[in-house]
């Protein structure tokens, strides 16, 4: 079957986004809101044949240089038995509502209300700590991203935990499946140290992966700390 149009991949794109009203649309088949330093989005990522796509949940630090908006702690919509499940472009005006709500309940974090940094920094913390266990290979940008982001907001208190959890799983990481640059745990916290403690350079950081991406015309909601009042 040959791939699908671009008139067919706008109204896919305008369906889910009258589900899902508290996002804009990005791309054709990218859906977008920034919560300060995040992005948090849906993504309806195509399969290699072209003719269906993967209602993804998903988030994105902008605190890091990074070369295209990526599908962190990616949520693919899954069946009851946990299999990903792809909605075929012929079927979408049948299969779609379902998805919704399905993708909803699904998300770790709520694609109605949006979430607060606390929720999204706690989010990265299951994740990595989850992967660990699963034993997949460490999940070193996840815990990165978690650091950056809270002290972008300047909570402190974040940050210390993710340092901590930091300081925890380096411990216990196989060097053999870390990042080829790696040198060692001690070089990777103290870079991180010095990273979030200049606050103005994560701010610019952001200014400009917002440039970069294209994303000024993507709302950018207040944001929810999370702190205690």
């Amino acid at each position: 079957m040959p791939k699908v149009d671009a008139s067919t991949r706008k109204r896919v794109t305008a369906d889910w986004a009258g589900a899902f009203e508290g996002f804009d649309v990005w791309k054709p088949l990218r859906l977008a809101r920034r919560i300060g330093p995040v992005v948090q989005g849906i993504t309806l990522d195509v399969n290699t044949v072209g003719d269906a796509y993967f209602p993804t949940a998903h988030i994105h630090c902008l605190s890091r240089d990074f070369p295209v908006v990526s599908l962190g702690l990616a949520q693919r919509l899954q069946t009851s038995s946990g299999v990903q499940e792809s909605i075929r472009f012929s079927r979408h005006e049948a299969d779609f509502p379902g998805a919704v709500r399905v993708l909803a309940e699904q998300s770790t974090l709520s694609l109605f209300q949006p979430p607060t940094i606390e929720q999204i920094v706690n989010a990265c913390h299951s994740f990595a700590f989850n992967w660990q266990n699963m034993g997949f290979p460490p999940a070193v940008d996840v815990v990165e991203d978690s650091v950056l982001i809270a002290a972008t907001v300047e909570r402190g208190d974040l940050v210390e935990a993710g340092l901590k959890l930091a300081r925890e799983l380096a411990g216990v990481w196989q060097k053999a499946r870390l990042p080829l640059d790696w040198v060692s745990a001690e070089v990777w916290l103290e870079g991180l140290t010095a990273r979030v403690s200049d606050h103005d350079s994560l701010s610019r950081v952001v200014s400009g992966q917002v440039l970069k991406h294209k994303l000024q015309k993507v709302r950018e909601l207040p944001i929810d700390s999370g702190a205690a009042q």
